[in-house]
């Protein structure tokens, strides 16, 4: 009898035919079930905004367009495990606090908000967005407290490791700053996770740029990676340069096999976060492929398999 992908899956990781290390995968080794992932708003801001900028591709909301507006953070949470209770045992849950930069404001007022958060019911672990250039070394203290706690997560956007294209999406920080904040993070928290956003077919990037940042993040060897499709959304300046034919989006074909190649730079044990981001579907733009999720998904496992890749084939070279 001839034997399924998943017995023959080379990749350790897993016990699917998966050839990357999936978050679920990730959240049954560590918790021992699935986790319901509610994502939160608590009103916090953006230094990048205020400073009359922000990333070029941002709707506004900072990634919180899906959460309800106008609801305390207790309401918020309880109408996301309601929400989510019809596929998931929300009786374990991961408190995400996502939109905009959630270590940006004062360290008592950052201090009672994770309280909150950590006294509502079912909390196992607790994940917090936020940007590199915003871990002040009194910032690094408390999630150190935090992570002391509960399972704390940091998620740092960084996007392409290229100054040039940092620039040029106005990110309001460079690859050595990012670093800079990284590698405090990780020295005075040592506990805790750290998740690093990237993204691809950001303007003017190429192949070998997006390749670049890949290796230059497997270096840093982060607990998790998330890997983002830029979406062109309704309302940001990303969409006028689209408008004006300045822009063309990624193909399907073409972020597939980016990402199949991506992962074989990460470091085996790195959890993959998420393989293709979600957008509002009456905000998206382009590329409207990007709408089906599961069948993408699907396009990466045939390409790492008819390819013979899996995560950390060929991390070696990136040391």
């Amino acid at each position: 009898m001839k034997k399924t992908q998943a017995q023959t899956n080379p990749y350790p990781n897993s016990d699917t035919n998966k050839r990357y290390y999936t978050y679920e995968y990730y959240l049954r080794r560590r918790f021992g079930a699935k986790c319901a992932k509610i994502p939160l708003d608590a009103g916090f801001s953006c230094p990048n905004i205020d400073a009359g900028g922000g990333c070029i591709y941002c709707s506004g909301r900072g990634s919180g367009d899906s959460i309800p507006c106008g609801l305390a953070l207790r309401e918020q949470y309880e109408a996301g495990r309601t929400s989510l209770s019809s596929k998931w045992d929300t009786s374990r849950c991961i408190a995400y606090l996502q939109a905009h930069t959630n270590t940006y404001a004062p360290v008592e007022v950052l201090r009672r908000t994770y309280e909150e958060i950590l006294s509502f019911e079912g909390v196992l672990g607790f994940n917090i967005a936020t940007r590199a250039d915003c871990l002040s070394e009194e910032v690094c203290h408390l999630l150190a407290e935090v992570s002391e706690r509960t399972v704390l997560t940091v998620e740092l956007g960084l996007q392409s490791s290229s100054d040039a294209t940092a620039a040029a999406i106005g990110r309001g920080h460079s690859f050595s700053q990012f670093c800079e904040g990284y590698r405090r993070l990780r020295s005075l928290a040592p506990r805790a996770e750290i998740c690093v956003h990237i993204i691809f077919g950001l303007p003017r990037e190429s192949r070998d740029d997006m390749m670049r940042t890949v290796r230059d993040v497997a270096v840093l060897a982060p607990e998790q990676v998330k890997i983002h499709l830029l979406h062109v959304l309704r309302g940001t300046p990303m969409c006028d340069i689209y408008n004006e034919g300045a822009y063309r989006p990624l193909e399907r074909d073409e972020y597939v096999s980016l990402v199949a190649e991506a992962l074989t730079y990460l470091p085996p044990d790195t959890v993959i976060g998420r393989l293709t981001g979600d957008g509002l579907a009456e905000d998206l733009v382009a590329p409207l492929w990007s709408r089906q999720k599961t069948a993408v998904i699907n396009d990466i496992d045939k390409k790492m398999y008819e390819n013979d890749i899996w995560q950390g084939k060929f991390f070696r070279s990136v040391q």
